[in-house]
């Protein structure tokens, strides 16, 4: 098996190709090693030293870790874990958990959130899914959209600019009500 692996915009973040589907459809965000025990494969990921969060997308693994770590030293084990993962044909996830592709189903949105969602799905979560990462609609309120930034988008130095500059400028020449965009910190 052979997994290639890319740099985020993120310098704590890799992504690796397994080139097998990973999640499929959805992603989900694990941000520490008692939520990884959800995932046979994130808590493989989570006993190597160093590891901060493990972020599964459609066809890719984002794996972040502690600035103190190196990566030369991690890859190895972090790409042995994998190789070993997937050999074994161990389902990626332990049970029924929740997926993230939208965090509120849309059918229980306003017209105005409706669109925002819309927008994020098409023009903006695939171009964050490239670099390791995902965006998430939580609400809007009184002008302001919150997003949740997942995988590689989460801590990454540039998301604030990605926020501000891209995310928020579309969605306010897209759609006037919008005033503003936040990210929402778990």
């Amino acid at each position: 098996m052979f997994i290639q692996t890319e740099e985020t915009p993120n310098p704590n973040t890799l992504k690796f190709l397994p080139g097998k589907i990973v999640m499929g459809a959805g992603t989900i965000d694990f941000r520490t090693k008692e939520a990884a025990k959800r995932s046979p494969l994130a808590s493989k990921l989570f006993d190597i030293t160093g590891i901060t969060g493990v972020f599964l997308g459609a066809n890719f693994i984002s794996v972040s870790k502690e600035p103190s770590h190196d990566w030369s030293t991690l890859v190895p084990y972090i790409i042995e874990a994998l190789t070993i993962h997937f050999a074994s044909q161990s389902p990626i996830l332990s049970g029924l958990l929740d997926i993230n592709n939208a965090s509120i189903p849309t059918e229980m949105l306003d017209s105005i959130s409706k669109q925002i969602v819309e927008i994020l799905d098409t023009r903006i979560r695939p171009s964050v899914a490239q670099d390791g990462g995902d965006i998430t609609f939580e609400k809007f309120i009184d002008g302001v959209v919150y997003l949740q930034m997942k995988g590689a988008c989460a801590g990454c130095p540039s998301s604030l600019i990605t926020l501000k500059n891209g995310i928020e400028n579309m969605l306010r020449h897209y759609i006037p009500e919008v005033k503003e965009v936040q990210a929402i910190t778990t």
